[in-house]
């Protein structure tokens, strides 16, 4: 008597999740994303995956009277770099990127 319960089954798709999951933080972690605020003149240059590999900063805007405006355009720079890996993230995970936070239980 079978109560249409595949254990088995639902065991393979949460492995596959897993290899699916795994295999987007893999992608994350090699692919760049930049970042950029007033058009160009603050870059910043991450892995998808969040790491901070580069920031560039145009002479043009710095002004030492306005340390604020600097802090503002590098944290609008980041913020851009994290929604564009976001992005990847979420291509390279497919169906599981829809889950809606389910890959962050996951890893």
């Amino acid at each position: 008597m079978s109560d249409g319960f595949d254990m088995n089954s639902l065991l393979q798709q949460a492995q596959n999740m897993q290899a699916q999951l795994m295999a987007a933080q893999q992608q994350a972690a090699v692919v760049e994303v930049q970042g950029v605020a007033a058009n160009g003149l603050v870059t910043v240059t991450m892995s998808a995956g969040g790491e901070v590999r580069a920031v560039s900063i145009s002479p043009e805007v710095v002004d030492p009277s306005d340390v604020s405006m600097l802090e503002d355009l590098v944290h609008t720079a980041i913020a851009d770099a994290l929604a564009k890996g976001a992005e990847v993230q979420s291509e390279a995970m497919g169906p599981l990127g829809d889950v809606g936070g389910l890959g962050g239980l996951l890893g």
